[in-house]
């Protein structure tokens, strides 16, 4: 997975150096301009929300089905510990996911499609569940039932998306994309319920990348070819790029303070996939700035995962001095990495707007992790929620910002230049 992820975005440098980015500073969560949100299909007066342009529509459906496989291993895990308030609170999150879904569906393609869509994914929502409870109870027939349940859910889904797109979605890759998407919950779900957590943690990995990834892949699909074009836009790509890995940041810290705050077996591996995540991180900064921002970047970011889990430790002993001294020490990282973006960016991003939002994004998380801790569930969840969807606003400043310094530090002019004409052959692809 980190190789993948430093070659798409060293392919990015290249694609971004093209492009002419006016970048806008990164601001205070509640004035940055966001995502548009997934909202109610349906406003006042019946009317339908207007469809999203095709950068938007793929970017609001990776964010969406990225947290839904999330939610799906969190509601698969809780049935798993017998954890009975956390699965169903967890599978209430899945059906506002849903729901967000349906809403984005029914705005670009119309109620039936909207419908028929809905039908199919609470049935995939409820065969996870079932078989998630033959694995608590130790019953292959249940499992066995729920598999089966999956299998038609497959071929149905790849039903549906192929006769959306118009054929331009081969009905065979729909199938297998969705395969892989079921595999990657039942086998996490496996290792899980056998505590190999190690295994399951890089499993759903691998399956938070794999249903991001269909987000843009079904997008593409859905819309006709030439608005399709727009997701191959540099800095859009950069865009879903750094989505995706500043997004799973906070699944992964979620994840690994949920089973730090309780003591659990899957804290270390659940720790491991945070440093995998950072590693990711690091290098896609390696492939925009250098090896040597890279390092100060992993340094800096080390610190903010240390102070985490440090008020996650405090948390757990109930040590009121250890929480405000993990509070008081991501404040000084907040401004450190606020100072150290901007200066990477040659003041494309404002210092004292992103330390806001770190600010914001940390107390989130902190948050999060005293309502989890408390048992406090549905808080917990709409806190992790909020987390995950702040990283896209996050994510498209960045972009903005990382692809206009990345554009103006390229050589220009002349092919004696040798790196001048290839940037604009690059840019043209």
């Amino acid at each position: 997975m980190k190789t993948w992820t430093g070659l798409c975005v060293a392919g990015m440098v290249l694609l971004v150096a093209g492009s002419s980015v006016a970048a806008r500073p990164v601001q205070a969560p509640g004035s940055a301009v966001r995502l548009p949100p997934a909202g109610n299909a349906v406003a006042a007066g019946n009317a339908v929300a207007a469809p999203l342009p095709p950068p938007d529509l793929a970017l609001r459906l990776e964010s969406l089905l990225g947290e839904h496989s999330v939610l799906a291993a969190d509601l698969m895990r809780g049935r798993i510990r017998g954890e009975q308030d956390f699965a169903q609170t967890a599978n209430a999150a899945l059906g506002q996911n849903t729901d967000a879904m349906t809403d984005l569906i029914s705005s670009n393609f119309g109620p039936a499609a909207a419908d028929r869509f809905k039908s199919l994914w609470q049935l995939h929502v409820t065969a996870l569940f079932t078989y998630a409870s033959g694995l608590a109870g130790a019953d292959e027939g249940v499992r066995s039932g729920a598999r089966v349940t999956l299998v038609g859910f497959e071929r149905d889904l790849a039903g549906f998306f192929a006769d959306a797109s118009q054929g331009r979605l081969n009905r065979d890759v729909a199938q297998a994309a969705v395969l892989m998407h079921v595999n990657h919950l039942l086998q996490q779900a496996d290792a899980y319920a056998g505590h190999d957590y190690a295994t399951a943690d890089r499993i759903s990995r691998e399956g938070y990348a794999h249903t991001y990834a269909m987000g843009r892949d079904i997008a593409a699909a859905l819309v006709p070819p030439g608005q399709a074009a727009a997701l191959d836009a540099p800095v859009w790509r950069l865009h879903s790029e750094l989505g995706r890995l500043l997004a799973e940041h906070v699944v992964l810290i979620v994840d690994a303070t949920r089973a730090g705050v309780v003591n659990g077996p899957d804290f270390t591996a659940a720790a491991d996939a945070v440093n995998g995540n950072t590693r990711d991180l690091a290098g896609a900064v390696a492939s925009l700035f250098g090896p040597a921002a890279a390092a100060s970047f992993q340094s800096l970011w080390a610190d903010h995962i240390d102070q985490i889990m440090a008020y996650t430790a405090a948390v757990l002993s109930r040590n009121g001095e250890g929480r405000d001294a993990a509070v008081a020490k991501l404040g000084i990282f907040e401004n450190r990495f606020a100072t150290f973006l901007q200066t990477a960016t040659e003041r494309r991003l404002d210092a004292t707007g992103l330390a806001k939002a770190l600010l914001a994004h940390d107390q989130m998380l902190l948050h999060q992790t005293d309502a989890y801790a408390a048992k406090q569930y549905q808080q917990a969840h709409d806190m992790a929620h909020q987390t995950y969807a702040q990283m896209f606003d996050v994510a498209g400043q960045f972009a903005d910002a990382f692809g206009a310094t990345v554009a103006a530090r390229l050589p220009s002019g002349s092919p004696q230049t040798g790196l001048g004409g290839m940037a604009g052959v690059v840019g043209e692809r």
